[in-house]
């Protein structure tokens, strides 16, 4: 798995996660469908237009899953149990149709399981800018990361 472990993880890791991603009409239409999110600034384009941003604006709890699901191949696959929630997570400009979102991941903060030793508590911090440069997504979120010696006892 590409993901790595509790022990791999070092407080000021940077990863910049590759590919970047093109947000399309589809994606936030199905999502915010699939949700019952029935916000016309999500898919009445009429609605939208008379809107201060003049257009759809994409379904924010996409933009987060596809943020976090964005970091997953270089932090987490294969190496998670758990999330344990978002302690922070804001929005400071919109995203719309055809926005091109990078993300990267900072370590923030990592400890050992208090009662668990298979495993240890990590903090990510989630960056997404699009093509411009805007911030359109940071989020603090702490992950539950098996440690690399519970997966080889189990092997042994």
């Amino acid at each position: 798995m590409s993901g790595k472990y509790f022990e791999e993880f070092e407080v000021g890791a940077v990863y910049r996660h590759q590919p970047a991603r093109t947000i399309t009409e589809t994606d936030n239409l199905l999502f915010t469908a699939l949700t019952h999110n029935p916000q016309p600034l999500h898919i009445d384009v009429e609605f939208a237009k008379q809107s201060q941003y003049g257009q759809v604006v994409v379904n924010s709890f996409f933009t987060l899953g596809l943020v976090v699901g964005l970091s997953v191949a270089d932090t987490t696959l294969g190496t998670t149990i758990g999330n344990l929630g978002m302690q922070k997570t804001e929005f400071p400009n919109p995203v719309f149709i055809g926005d091109t979102l990078s993300v990267s991941t900072e370590i923030v903060d990592k400890r050992e399981s208090k009662s668990k030793p298979d495993r240890g508590i990590v903090w990510f911090r989630h960056v997404a800018v699009n093509q411009r440069g805007d911030i359109v997504c940071d989020s603090l979120r702490k992950g539950m990361m098996l440690k690399s010696n519970a997966v080889n006892s189990e092997e042994d």
